[in-house]
């Protein structure tokens, strides 16, 4: 089904950008995609819910809630979803009318003073931010947003030899963390259970990268020369 949209959607309309390419996509009927339906949606619900649990985390924020199926599976306490398309938040809150556990917000409303959490996530997002600017703003934000855990679930390559779609490109994303996000670490590589074997409805690339913010060196722990 996700080749079948994502077929359409070349054919209707030329890609411009990451954000428009979304924000028509959902504005058409369009869904988050089969990483967030069926097996896949349950493996990767299975491995947050253990982490919620085993962290003790209270409030999670994610950025590219999209349709919100995969969160219909999720166990937060508190939850705040943003994304680029007003469509895909109006359906989140109408799927999710009467839960006030969560919130859905339109990205452009985020604010860092206001919206902070234990936990971010990034679920099937980052190979899809094709623009490096729009990858360096979203990443910043990912990580600025969270008081003590990033969870991204994404492939981690640069090789884009067998990419068909417009609207996807891999990353070597921790090379990134790794340059800019020193006060962070790579604590945990979850794999996934069903990995790409080419059938892009029922395998995929990602796997699970979880991330732990370190503690911050008070000037007494410094050592002195």
């Amino acid at each position: 089904m996700k080749r079948i949209i994502d077929r359409i959607f070349r054919n209707k309309r030329e890609f411009t950008n990451s954000t428009d390419y979304w924000r028509e996509r959902y504005r058409r009927g369009g869904n988050s995609g089969a990483g967030s339906y069926n097996h896949l949606a349950e493996f990767k619900a299975e491995v947050l819910n253990k982490i919620v649990v085993d962290q003790k985390i209270d409030n999670v924020i994610e950025f590219g809630s999209g349709d919100g199926n995969q969160l219909t599976l999720a166990n937060y306490p508190k939850y705040t979803g943003f994304d680029v398309s007003k469509d895909a938040i109006a359906l989140c809150k109408a799927k999710f009318f009467g839960d006030h556990t969560k919130n859905f917000m339109y990205l452009e409303d985020y604010n860092l003073s206001k919206h902070q959490a234990d936990l971010a996530l990034s679920l099937d997002v980052i190979f899809h931010l094709i623009e490096d600017d729009v990858f360096d703003d979203y990443m910043r934000r990912l990580f600025d947003s969270s008081r003590n855990l990033v969870v991204i679930y994404s492939s981690n390559t640069d090789d884009n030899s067998e990419v068909e779609a417009d609207h996807v490109k891999h990353r070597k994303f921790t090379r990134w963390i790794e340059a800019h996000q020193s006060h962070w670490r790579l604590v945990d590589i979850i794999k996934n259970k069903y990995p790409y074997d080419g059938n892009h409805e029922l395998t995929s690339f990602a796997d699970f990268f979880v991330f732990q913010k370190l503690p911050k060196i008070k000037q007494a722990d410094v050592p002195r020369p």
